[in-house]
């Protein structure tokens, strides 16, 4: 019998036992994508957060401050499905929508890797 694989959660955070916390499955699959998605990439507009690693992200911070039309839900949706084949290509995207209420952008993200299926949000402030 195979253990589901486990690994730390993203944001860091402790559990219980005053360790970083540990997940699998649909938690551990939202974690991994959130990390990714959440990291700005370099554009260019941008040379990326992480200086060991400039390309690793997305440049989803380029979609703040647009109109919430069709057009901007057809750039998240591209902008998502292109991380995630760079990124992570085991993990298939299934739907991205897109919210915006006052300074708020959320994009709601469904995802599947294998039979482990995710929904979670992605909150992207003015």
């Amino acid at each position: 019998m195979s253990r589901a694989p486990q690994n730390l959660l993203v944001p860091f955070r402790r559990d219980r036992k005053r360790d970083f916390a540990a997940g699998t499955g649909a938690e551990l699959l939202a974690s991994k994508v959130r990390q990714v998605l959440l990291t700005e990439g370099a554009t260019p507009h941008s040379t990326g957060e992480l200086p060991w690693r400039t390309n690793f992200g997305a440049g989803i911070s380029r979609l703040r401050h647009q109109s919430n039309t069709t057009v901007l839900a057809e750039l998240a949706r591209v902008y998502v499905r292109d991380t995630l084949a760079r990124w992570l290509p085991g993990v298939q995207l299934v739907q991205v929508r897109v919210e915006q209420d006052a300074a708020m952008l959320t994009l709601h993200v469904r995802v599947r890797e294998g039979n482990t299926a995710a929904d979670f949000d992605v909150p992207l402030a003015r």
